[in-house]
């Protein structure tokens, strides 16, 4: 903390942005992930150990797209 124009402490504002890694904890039954996103912030996704197993195969086996993305 540091002191203001009255000499008395004041907390430092720290900005909220969504720097850092992405982040996985277990929490109870869940696993929770935290995403940073451009602009601040961050994505928090819950799911269960199954569905964290089909995303970590959807990201390590990507397939190509059915039809180009549109524009």
């Amino acid at each position: 903390m540091f002191p203001n124009d009255s000499g008395l402490p004041h907390a430092r504002i720290r900005p909220r942005t969504g720097d850092g890694p992405i982040e996985a904890t277990e929490e109870g039954q869940s696993i929770v992930m935290r995403v940073p996103l451009e602009g601040g912030g961050r994505l928090v996704v819950e799911m269960t150990p199954e569905e964290a197993d089909a995303l970590a195969d959807a990201l390590n086996n990507p397939t190509e797209p059915d039809q180009p993305a549109e524009p």
